[in-house]
Parts: C-alpha cells; sequence; structure tokens
C-alpha cells in the first residue's frame, strides 16, 4: 500500500500556523517576483536551498519582511497599480471564485474581505523540510515528489486492514504537531493514490481498492500527467473520461514508452515503488521584471545573477563545464546560449565568460521582461580534464572565490559586491 500526503492549501496553511487571525476567512498568499537582489542597497540576501530535490528552486531573502503594500503596490504618475498573483487561496477564498495564478487585483474584485499576504518561501521551505523529516521517522520509505506532496510506502510495515487507521493517525499527528493539514489517499499504485488525494480534500482521508471502479467517470484531466496537449489528443477520440482509457491500449502503445507508462499508472498497474532522486545536476536562477530598454542595467542584472549562481555553486563544492543564458524580450522574442567551460570554476572566471555571452546575443531594440541564468555538467557527474594552460590562474581565482565564500556565508551574499554590479 501507497499513501499520498498533500498539504491542503499549502502556503496559506504554513502562514496560518504563524498567524491564527487567517484561519477561518477567505486569504491567499501573493507571489511577485523577488526582485530584491537587484536592489544597489544591501538587503543582507541569504539563501535558504535545504531541500535540494528538483521540484524546489533556491530560495534568496532578507532581513526586513515586506507588507502587503511594500510588495505588491507600485505607484504609477501618483496612481497606485496592485501587482503579482495569487499562489494559494484558502478554500473560504476559492469558494468566492479565487483560483491560483489570477492576478491579486482581480482575485480583489471577487473577494473583497480577503486578506492577502505576501509569500515567505523561507517559511515554507523549513516546514516542508521538517514535515518530510516527521513523515520518513513514522513510515520506512518516504518520497518528497513536491514541496507540499509526499509518498510513503508501507507495505510489510502497516497491515492492510489497518492501513486507513494509520493514516487518519499520520494526519492527525502532523496537525498537532506543525497546525498544517493534510489529505491522504491511499492506494496499491502511488499514481492512483495521488488521485484518491484529489477526493479526499479537504483534510480527508480516502482508500482506493478497485481503481476501475474509482477511475470509472474521473474526468482524464484530472490525472497527473495528462497535460493540455494530451487532453486535445484523447478527445479528438471521444475519450473524456479516464474509464475509457482501459479500451485505448493500442492507442497508447502507439505513443511509446511514455505512452505505455501513462496507460500503466492509470489503471494502477504500473508496479513503480518509491523513487530515490538523484542529487542535483544543474544549478539555475531565473527573474522576470518590467521591461528594461537599458543593455547597460541587463548586463548588470546578469552579473548579480551569476553571484547567486557562484555562491550556490561553490557552496556544493561542485564545478560546473556548461554555463547557459537566456533573454526573454518583449512580444516573445528569446535569445540563449551555451558556453563549454572546462576550467577551475570561479566568480571571475564565469562572471568574464557570461559577460562575452550576453554580449554575443543580446539586442538593443527590445526592451528585456526575464534573465535566466544556469550552470550544468558538474566533474563530479561528467569527468573532464580542465585546461592546464590556465590551470594556475584559475587556481588563484578559485581561492579568492572560496575566501569571498566565507564571507558572504557569514554576513550575507550581497556583502561584497563587483564592480560590474553596481
Amino acid at each position: 500500500m501507497f499513501l499520498h500526503i498533500d498539504i491542503d492549501s499549502y502556503f496559506i496553511s504554513a502562514e496560518r500556523s504563524q498567524n491564527p487571525a487567517l484561519k477561518g476567512i477567505p486569504a491567499a498568499v501573493g507571489g511577485r517576483s523577488n526582485l530584491e537582489i537587484f536592489s544597489r542597497k544591501r538587503q543582507h540576501i541569504r539563501l535558504m536551498d535545504d531541500n535540494s530535490g528538483a521540484f524546489v528552486s533556491p530560495v534568496f531573502y532578507g532581513d526586513h519582511e515586506k507588507t502587503f503594500r511594500e510588495k505588491f503596490v507600485d505607484t504609477i504618475d501618483g496612481r497606485d497599480k496592485i501587482r503579482g498573483i495569487i499562489t494559494t487561496a484558502s478554500y473560504e477564498a476559492r469558494a468566492c471564485g479565487v483560483k491560483t495564478a489570477m492576478p491579486i487585483a482581480q482575485a480583489l474584485q471577487l473577494c473583497p474581505q480577503m486578506v492577502v499576504v505576501p509569500s515567505h518561501y523561507l517559511l515554507y521551505h523549513k516546514l516542508s523540510h521538517a514535515i518530510h523529516a516527521f513523515v520518513s521517522a513514522r513510515i520506512p520509505e518516504v518520497e518528497q515528489f513536491s514541496i507540499d506532496e509526499f509518498f510513503g510506502y508501507v507495505g510489510g510495515w502497516v497491515k492492510d486492514r489497518q492501513v486507513e487507521d494509520f493514516a487518519r493517525d499520520l494526519q492527525a499527528q502532523i496537525l498537532v504537531e506543525f497546525d498544517i493539514p493534510v489529505s491522504i489517499g491511499i492506494a496499491r499504485s502511488k499514481w492512483t493514490a495521488k488521485l484518491a488525494t484529489e477526493y479526499a480534500k479537504p483534510y480527508g482521508v480516502l482508500r482506493v481498492d478497485d481503481v476501475r471502479a474509482f477511475i470509472h467517470d474521473k474526468p482524464i484531466e484530472v490525472f497527473p500527467g495528462v497535460g493540455r496537449r494530451l487532453q486535445g489528443r484523447l478527445r479528438e477520440r471521444g475519450i473524456t473520461h479516464l474509464g475509457q482509457i482501459e479500451a485505448a491500449c493500442g492507442l497508447f502503445e502507439s505513443w511509446g514508452k511514455s505512452g505505455v507508462q501513462l496507460y500503466r499508472r492509470i489503471l494502477g498497474t504500473d508496479g513503480e515503488g518509491i523513487a530515490h532522486r538523484p542529487g542535483r545536476k544543474s544549478i539555475g536562477i531565473s527573474r522576470t521584471f518590467d521591461p528594461i530598454d537599458d543593455p547597460d542595467e541587463v548586463r548588470r542584472r546578469v552579473m548579480i545573477l551569476a553571484r547567486h549562481i557562484t555562491y550556490i555553486t561553490l557552496g556544493m563544492g561542485v564545478n560546473p563545464t556548461l554555463y547557459w543564458l537566456a533573454i526573454s524580450y518583449q512580444h516573445g522574442v528569446r535569445a540563449k546560449q551555451t558556453q563549454r567551460v572546462e576550467r577551475l570554476f570561479s566568480e571571475t572566471l564565469y562572471k568574464r565568460t557570461l559577460g562575452e555571452m550576453y554580449d554575443a546575443i543580446a539586442r538593443r531594440d527590445l526592451p528585456v521582461i526575464k534573465l535566466s541564468l544556469s550552470v550544468s555538467d558538474f566533474t563530479s557527474h561528467h569527468p573532464r580534464a580542465l585546461s592546464l594552460l590556465d590551470f594556475a590562474d584559475d587556481r588563484k581565482s578559485r581561492a579568492i572565490s572560496d575566501k569571498i565564500q566565507q564571507v558572504r556565508e557569514r554576513f550575507g551574499i550581497d556583502v561584497i559586491r563587483t564592480g560590474n554590479e553596481l
């Protein structure tokens, strides 16, 4: 038997665990691209990166907590404009029509009494890490599927007839320990358990023994992995419910390995166990902002993001050999470049290379709205011979970067900045 543990409305539940006044009322967490790192003023920025799985991005945060006005309201030509989107809404807010990814201004029109609080990703990541540890102490095999979802395998640990009692007890323990409500789906297939959780919410437990009876009238879009494109392909063939999938075996087989895998997952015959995720294979950061038509300011922001990539890279103790830069402009225009650099990593080398990459692809006729950077192909995963011609100089640069890293770890990532960031 598998358990799928899903935290109900996680971000707002996390906020309610810290502020009980938010309980029982329409409330939501709002998000907006974190642009504090681009400030020329010192923000005392630090990094939260405890959860290193693929489901979570590094979180950079400052000492100052933002109010709603500071976070979401811009004053333009003397008029206030609310920016940002709804990240998570409480069930009370959802009853008013508020949905995830809805602009905050629109959500407040639908639900004027709703309280919107700025997101606190440091809190969410710490809580997720703590809940993962709590569940792992009670279930031998646990997979963290996302920041608010966990799979647990209890075969040989809990008897089948006792698994629902075990799940309800675990649910109650999490509520007592963290003041966080969870819903739990139970099935012999982990993906059926995940689907069951959707029908257990909020704060419920649902066990599925007869998969075919359970999925019979469920619409295809509710199953994980059936995206909009696949929904369209299925509907073209008259398939609108999961109960119709079993008779379409040949269709799924024609889609190759991924089609067969999805077919088996839907029918609960996949036989997949708890996944043990490999270590991180890349490090990336991206930021979206209002259009900028000043190439020098864009270049400055590239260098700031490079400092943050450097901090994570040195903290992980890895040596990347592939650099990637992407620039998104208005009107859907995008430019990107990769560069193979088989040398000892340092902040100096990385920023110099990125500067050359930026100069090669930058356009001056369109405003920039997004920057994305990443490094990958770590030598620990992909052994490569580093350049001997540059090794002496690179080792000196790396030694300097290591010393700067120690200072930043103690006083904040923005305590030391290079001239091209100012």
